[in-house]
């Protein structure tokens, strides 16, 4: 999948993921997550997401990283912000007062450009990646916070549906990929299981799975 797939998706609004209120299971979950107000949290792939209002507006920092400007620039204007905008390498940085949204390729955003965050909240990032990236991305985002000294425990929330009823994205990311991609560092911890209302789109029944990513004490001993 290449990144042409969502810019084109942004430029026509095709943008059927963006969710119109903070995503319930986050609000639902967050306090798994056990962040002291002020914590830093790490949104992958963040789009214009009503979740980072909420978050904000419960007095937390946020990074995000994202590919299209345009998705960013609706997300400033929504939350009433002037952002200042630089340039670190191919990374195009906006940020404004407790927030700081990494524009480009995820996978060139580095552990200096990100800087330190307490959480990661994983909503529409693995599972928007078809499975041959989703390898890639998740030792990326391994990568990208196991430097810190307290690292960052992670939400994670995946979609489970028959594939062969609906190509995606957002794919179908079971537990067995999940551990897959994140038991040799986490300790994992399945919060909860919903089913869709609806189903998936309206075109097939499917589940959201709220996972918790705790680092393991071997993983943080070793970084």
């Amino acid at each position: 999948m290449q990144a042409s797939f969502w810019h084109n998706k942004w430029e026509e609004n095709q943008i059927g993921f963006h969710l119109p209120e903070a995503n319930p299971l986050l609000v639902k979950y967050f306090s798994a997550l056990k962040l002291t107000q002020g914590s830093r949290i790490f949104l992958p792939l963040c789009g214009k997401s009503l979740d980072i209002a909420w978050l904000l507006a419960l007095g937390y920092q946020i990074a995000g990283a994202e590919l299209s400007a345009i998705a960013i620039d609706d997300l400033f204007r929504r939350l009433d912000l002037t952002p200042k905008i630089t340039q670190k390498n191919s990374i195009t940085h906006y940020s404004a007062p407790n927030i700081d949204i990494f524009v480009g390729d995820i996978f060139d955003v580095t552990p200096e450009i990100l800087g330190k965050v307490d959480a990661i909240y994983d909503r529409a990032a693995l599972v928007a990646l078809p499975v041959e990236m989703r390898k890639k991305y998740s030792a990326h985002l391994i990568t990208l916070t196991q430097h810190i000294e307290t690292p960052a425990p992670h939400l994670l929330i995946s979609f489970a549906y028959d594939e062969s009823l609906h190509a995606g994205p957002p794919f179908s990311v079971g537990a067995d990929e999940v551990n897959a991609h994140y038991y040799a560092s986490y300790d994992i911890t399945l919060l909860a299981s919903e089913k869709v209302e609806g189903g998936l789109k309206g075109k097939c029944p499917a589940t959201e799975h709220v996972w918790l990513l705790k680092l393991k004490n071997s993983a943080v001993n070793a970084s």
